[in-house]
């Protein structure tokens, strides 16, 4: 079973966020960049399985401008077998996304495909669920548990109140929880050596992936009041009553 990743680069988790100052998006130069977190997760799972005798070859894509190649030596650095640049655009939406990488499914041939279950930036969650209805593949999203069984994957996935347990034949396009996993430590000399690894390139010119959607304004949240404290229990009451109209 070959297995396909996407990962996307995002702004580090630990970074944060401002708007850039003409107000149309946000700020992304001399900004830390890293791999998105649910992404790093698909790319452990791929691993694992991989480990387990389950997979034999892992290849990562990732698509956007030169500096989306950073995440790939990353990925190199953490065991994939190969990694796969595709230039485009930064402002690609989540079906733009999924048409190109529908052109490396076509061109790879994997019979899974792993995505994070979100971007940390815009937290659309729609990627993975479009390229599977592109592909007209099975799919699963928010997976936390993966079990292959022959021809058919046993995932158990995140729902509001619980999870659920589903089987999904291949090829298939998961989509990765925080909880699938704790992607490893990737150490200094591996990276040292990622670096000297090829990364493979493929033409998506042909693919039609406008964005259809249009960024109007991006601003900081408004700023929170203050507290205020309160001298007793009925005066909180009132509070909640007339001003906060919880009760």
């Amino acid at each position: 079973m070959k297995i396909l990743v996407a990962l996307k680069r995002v702004i580090d988790y630990n970074v944060r966020v401002r708007p850039r100052a003409d107000g149309l998006a946000v700020e992304t130069a001399g900004v830390k960049m890293s791999v998105n977190p649910f992404d790093e997760n698909a790319i452990e799972e791929a691993l694992r399985l991989k480990e387990a005798g389950k997979a034999t070859e892992v290849v990562a894509v990732s698509l956007g401008n030169t500096g989306a190649q950073e995440g790939l030596r990353h990925a190199l650095a953490m065991g994939v077998d190969r990694v796969i640049y595709g230039e485009a655009a930064d402002d690609l939406d989540s079906l733009a996304v999924a048409k190109l990488l529908r052109e490396v499914v076509k061109a790879e041939q994997p019979q899974l495909v792993l995505l994070g279950k979100q971007a940390i930036d815009d937290d659309a969650g729609q990627a993975a669920q479009m390229l599977a209805a592109l592909l007209d593949w099975p799919q699963a999203v928010a997976v936390s548990h993966i079990t292959v069984e022959g021809n058919a994957l046993t995932v158990v996935r995140e729902i509001d109140g619980g999870t659920e347990t589903l089987s999904v034949d291949l090829p298939a396009v998961l989509s990765a929880d925080l909880r699938l996993n704790d992607p490893r430590f990737v150490k200094l000399p591996n990276l040292m050596m990622a670096k000297k690894k090829p990364i493979g390139t493929i033409d998506l010119a042909s693919v039609s992936a406008a964005p259809r959607l249009k960024t109007h304004k991006v601003a900081e949240p408004p700023a929170r009041a203050a507290g205020i404290k309160v001298s007793s229990v009925a005066e909180l009451v009132e509070k909640l009553k007339n001003e906060a109209g919880v009760l």
